[in-house]
């Protein structure tokens, strides 16, 4: 069984739907990326999924349950973390403190869980009583994956997790996704615009104007001359 299952979903701000009838699924341990240009709906999706913006229409199934109004306490509480592109620390905090708010809505001992996500990220060992708005952009990005962790989620949806990184942060940033993974067994939901981060993953969809355009395996999609043309520039290689 798909650990999540979307079907048909439709949603939007307002008067305004930004997505129409977006279906896509991932299975337990799988790496899927959404691509797509700016306000193709990619992170709308994300907030939908996550509880923090309602579906007008459509399903939504985690783990065979559906999602459809409940909040979003409820729903890390089931296993899923979202980790947003935007405002996702608390600068004012200090790393550990952060880490234990995300902790906060399963209850638990969390002294273990830094440790493990420590494993992970061990560049925030040495800053657990820094304040978070005193990291670099990527240590920044490291303590908002490593937050959305402290839950063992079964599914992390992340959005843009390489977006404003120096190249070389880029690909560490990618390393860790892939090591969290294969280590902890997530299944992760991707949203980004480079290549990098989709090779990533093991399948694809490509998210345009609000619609799914293209889905399958990563490498097929990105060998797709007008995927290349259109979205990439025909730098795809």
């Amino acid at each position: 069984m798909s650990i999540l299952q979307v079907n048909e979903l439709t949603a939007g701000y307002g008067a305004q739907d930004v997505l129409f009838g977006v279906s896509l699924s991932i299975e337990p341990g799988e790496i899927v990326a959404v691509m797509g240009p700016n306000g193709s709906g990619k992170s709308t999706l994300l907030k939908v999924i996550s509880g923090v913006l309602s579906a007008r229409h459509g399903e939504i199934l985690y783990k065979g349950t559906s999602l459809l109004g409940s909040s979003p306490q409820k729903i890390v509480q089931q296993g899923l973390s979202w980790v947003p592109q935007e405002e996702n620390v608390f600068p004012s905090l200090t790393v550990r403190e952060n880490l234990e708010i995300g902790a906060y809505p399963v209850r638990v001992d969390f002294s273990n869980r830094v440790e493990e996500v420590c494993a992970i990220f061990p560049q925030l060992q040495d800053r657990m009583n820094q304040t978070a708005g005193d990291l670099s952009g990527g240590q920044r990005q490291m303590l908002a994956v490593a937050r959305g962790l402290m839950i063992h989620p079964e599914l992390l949806l992340l959005d843009e997790p390489t977006a404003g990184l120096a190249p070389n942060l880029v690909q560490v940033m990618l390393e860790k996704i892939r090591e969290i993974a294969v280590r902890l067994g997530n299944a992760v939901l991707l949203v980004s615009q480079t290549i990098d981060s989709v090779r990533l993953s093991n399948r694809g969809y490509l998210l345009s104007a609000g619609r799914i355009r293209y889905e399958d395996r990563t490498e097929t999609l990105l060998a797709n001359q007008e995927i290349k043309d259109l979205y990439f520039g025909g730098q795809v290689r």
